[in-house]
């Protein structure tokens, strides 16, 4: 089975969701970069809250056949960066997303409606 880029995305966007990630946001970069077609940036309010909404988009991942590519960060939790290819997911403590703003780094995205 096959999963596309939009799909995975939608995926990723739901399993973080399961585990109530705060401010969820999926950005198009399609025509914009070579380094995926699509990011999604949520934050969780403690290092374990981060853990797991990592675990789940990891275990969803599996079920629908998908490949990570790489985990990073799962240790410490303050930023964990899950490569599944085309869809690049950043889960975030709070802090640390204040922090670093990658949404404005990445401002010519279009913001995905996400179902």
């Amino acid at each position: 089975m096959t999963v596309s880029s939009k799909e995975l995305m939608n995926m990723a966007v739901a399993a973080a969701d399961d585990k109530k990630a705060s401010n969820i946001v999926a950005l198009d970069l399609i025509n914009i970069s070579l380094v995926a077609d699509y990011f999604v940036i949520c934050h969780g309010n403690s290092d374990t809250q981060v853990q797991a909404i990592a675990t789940e988009i990891r275990k969803q991942a599996h079920a629908a056949g998908v490949n990570i590519k790489g985990i990073e960060g799962m240790d410490s939790a303050r930023w964990v960066l899950m490569d599944m290819g085309d869809v690049v997911v950043h889960i975030f403590h709070r802090d640390e997303r204040e922090y670093y703003n990658i949404e404005r780094l990445w401002s010519d995205a279009k913001v995905v409606e996400t179902v």
